[in-house]
């Protein structure tokens, strides 16, 4: 692989889904423009001209994707990994085989362990029925290593109020803030992963940061811990980025060096980047489709069970639910724990 500079070891052109390093499996940015919500909680917009069921094409500036009324992806299954979605914009509503459900957004942080498997729906619901329903969010997929594909599912909350934030402002009053996902940058520490994640061990060295860049300002990420360390940095928003000695211009994955602090700069336009970083597990990874193990008959296995055993049937009236529209953020856990955020 050819340097590009000291620091930056590769440019790679942002697609959809963007390009991982180990740990990770999986990275998208959803960016739709939604319009208003009819009584349903979807588009009050005509569908015509729409791929109803696998509408991905982006027409007016937003997407059906899976949903025929709503927009999101109705139930489908996962096993031996782990989905961690950010949800900037908009909202989510979960439901899963559990009888588990949630409804979040505006910041918040959904981590679910798949693990042995599970099957959840993620809808988006247009909740406002007089203004537009924008929605920004990531989706991230962290492997999960052989010891632990098989482990209970699991998720947790972490409500955009808990989620910690560093800020910097420099003498011309540019600032820059650092989310902080997982990972603790100096005495910021956001609430522990999963206990079966990848990111639960130490040695692992996982963070995922958002940094959001004023006009011209500048931060400096640390170095990682491990010298093994895999680092990308997703530049999706802005027009001109510095990396160390590197200029960017315009959107891309940069693979960095994790040994080595990294300065970032701004250029003329307010510049945004999503960070993943963690030690690679290091086993061989057979995915199809939504399920990821280590070997060919595992998958066959992982198909033969959810066949067989639908990871704990579909306690849902649709493949597709929603909360109603007054409903607020919550999580219900599948033992019947309800937490709300703290405001």
């Amino acid at each position: 692989m050819a340097r590009v500079s000291q620091t930056v070891l590769q440019v790679a052109p942002l697609g959809f889904p963007w390009v991982t390093a180990d740990p990770f499996l999986f990275c998208v940015h959803h960016l739709d423009a939604y319009p208003a919500g009819n009584d349903q909680l979807g588009p009050a917009a005509s569908l015509a001209g729409r791929d109803i069921g696998q509408d991905f094409a982006g027409k007016d500036g937003w997407r059906m994707y899976h949903g025929d009324v709503v927009p999101g992806f109705p139930g489908h299954p996962h096993r031996g990994f782990e989905t961690v979605t950010i949800v900037r914009r908009g909202l989510i509503d979960h439901s899963d085989s559990l009888g588990a459900a949630a409804r979040f957004g505006a910041g918040d942080v959904q981590w679910l362990t798949a693990g042995a498997g599970i099957v959840h729906s993620e809808m988006f619901p247009l909740v406002r029925p007089d203004a537009p329903n924008p929605l920004e969010l990531f989706q991230i997929w962290l492997n999960l290593p052989s010891t632990e594909k098989m482990a209970p599912p699991h998720f947790s909350m972490s409500w955009s109020e808990q989620v910690p934030r560093a800020r910097e402002v420099d003498a011309q009053g540019r600032a820059a803030e650092i989310t902080i996902v997982a990972g603790a940058l100096g005495e910021h520490r956001p609430q522990p992963p999963p206990p079966h994640s990848w990111a639960a061990r130490a040695d692992a060295d996982v963070a995922i940061w958002t940094i959001d860049l004023e006009p011209g300002a500048s931060c400096t990420l640390p170095r990682a811990h491990g010298a093994r360390t895999n680092r990308v940095l997703y530049f999706f928003r802005g027009d001109v980025l510095r990396v160390d000695d590197h200029l960017q211009r315009g959107a891309a994955a940069l693979v960095v060096r994790s040994d080595r602090e990294v300065r970032l700069e701004a250029g003329a336009e307010r510049c945004e980047v999503l960070m993943l970083q963690g030690r690679p597990i290091g086993e061989p990874v057979a995915q199809h489709g939504p399920f990821v193990m280590n070997r060919r008959d595992e998958l066959v296995k992982a198909f033969e069970d959810y066949q067989r055993t639908r990871f704990g049937g579909w306690p849902w009236p649709s493949e597709a639910p929603v909360h109603a529209r007054e409903e607020g953020r919550f999580a219900r856990h599948a033992d019947g724990r309800v937490e709300r955020p703290r405001t």
